[in-house]
């Protein structure tokens, strides 16, 4: 069963908390904090992969967790750090987040952290100082990247066949590659993209046949809406037509505006042009269908006349794709080469975690006395506090002296009793 899309719960591991311990040993007289950091949570990673071809298995798995980290212990042991998940996705998956994207996933093992795990807290042990000997604090593990993740797959081909319904589209596919698509003499024969592999000369072309299109297809009728993304990725379109159409101008317009309507993109895509099922008509009908098309197409495409079934054709039209095709991968080359000098560097897709901004703001909330405080830096330091410790809600506090936002907040009206929310929890702003 094919399947190209897909709604996941990604859940990262928890990090370990941080362990308040004290050495304790015969001879030894106030040893000192010795409680250990909490280990990291596992990453979830994704990992594309040519050996799996659709997303059905997350219709059966929904959920996708990491080991979380384990806690730490006395003697200042550091809790172990969690596995990661790596889960094995179909070569040009799209991880998106609130409909916004995330991950691309083109390359045989590539690798994308869509979710990191949290980190360990600190342990005691860390909080040692000349003025701090027997700190009973120890941080909290941060709690995992979660969030429900929207999977989506675009077949990867050289070659996207579109055309009406029953043009021919799989039966070209089946006679010039190793694919074995359903074959009717009805509409809508493909239910599900195919993907085949057609070897020419000394080189060879993936191509991905898709459900017919009818007109109206980009507005959600018949199937083409739910597959013509698998076309977006191909490097080139092999436009199919039915030399026995009454008004063949006419169909390819309509595929065309339907190509437009679904994305401006695709109708740039270079394209070559074949009417199938030419072995029952004279030469004379077949020219004049092949001008009908020239009359309305680009200047620059080529159309040709063909017959699946009577293997009339086909080498000058997988010639004529692999040149194409050959083209379209050179100018795509030349392009992420001007990249790479004008930025120095590709960009980057699943980017890690990296430096902690440094600025916070603080806002007033929609109840009196309701502070919000926000910014990477300092949340991140209160979800690791553990607010039924005393010390730990008072180096929290601490902090925000040194980074300037207890000043900002009392600037703002805060006193001792005012409600602070941040990073998920409240508290009061305490004066120490």
């Amino acid at each position: 069963m094919f399947v190209d899309t897909a709604k996941v719960f990604i859940q990262a591991g928890k990090g370990g908390n941080g362990c308040v311990s004290f050495r304790r040993e015969i001879y030894v007289d106030k040893g000192g904090p010795d409680g250990g950091d909490g280990g990291k949570g596992g990453d979830v990673i994704f990992e594309a992969s040519e050996n799996v071809n659709t997303l059905i298995d997350f219709r059966f798995k929904p959920e996708l967790k990491a080991k979380p980290g384990q806690n730490g212990s006395k003697q200042k042991m550091h809790g172990r750090s969690g596995d990661d998940l790596i889960v094995k996705v179909p070569m040009g998956t799209l991880v998106k987040r609130n409909g916004e994207m995330i991950a691309d996933l083109t390359e045989n093992g590539q690798q994308v952290i869509i979710a990191h795990g949290g980190d360990g807290g600190f342990g005691n042990a860390h909080f040692k100082s000349s003025v701090r000997q027997t700190p009973r604090m120890a941080e909290l593990g941060e709690e995992g990247g979660t969030f429900d993740a929207e999977l989506e797959l675009k077949l990867l081909a050289d070659v996207g066949l579109v055309g009406f319904p029953n043009a021919g589209k799989s039966t070209f596919l089946s006679v010039v590659s190793n694919a074995r698509p359903e074959i009717a003499d009805y509409a809508f024969t493909t239910l599900t993209p195919n993907l085949g592999v057609a070897d020419i000369d000394e080189s060879s072309l993936l191509i991905a046949d898709i459900p017919g299109l009818i007109e109206g297809a980009s507005e959600g009728k018949g199937l083409g809406d739910a597959f013509l993304r698998h076309v977006e990725r191909t490097a080139v379109l092999l436009h199919l037509i039915d030399a026995y159409d009454n008004d063949i101008a006419k169909a390819y317009q309509t595929i065309r505006g339907e190509l437009a309507s679904y994305s401006p993109e695709l109708i740039k895509r270079p394209e070559v042009i074949a009417l199938t099922k030419t072995e029952g008509l004279d030469e004379d009908i077949i020219q004049m269908q092949v001008d009908a098309v020239k009359a309305v197409a680009n200047s620059d495409a080529r159309v040709f006349a063909i017959s699946s079934q009577a293997h009339q054709g086909l080498t000058d039209v997988l010639r004529a794709l692999r040149d194409k095709v050959q083209a379209a991968r050179a100018a795509e080359l030349a392009a992420s080469e001007e990249a790479l000098e004008d930025d120095g560097e590709l960009p980057v897709i699943g980017l890690t975690e990296g430096q902690l901004a440094e600025s916070w703001t603080v806002e007033k909330g929609e109840e009196e006395g309701v502070f919000i405080v926000r910014g990477d830096k300092i949340e991140k330091f209160a979800r690791r506090t553990n607010y039924d410790n005393y010390e730990s809600v008072d180096r929290l506090r601490h902090i925000m002296r040194k980074l300037g936002v207890s000043h900002e907040l009392r600037r703002q009206g805060a006193d001792g009793t005012s409600k602070i929310l941040i990073g998920g929890s409240a508290f009061n702003l305490l004066e120490q």
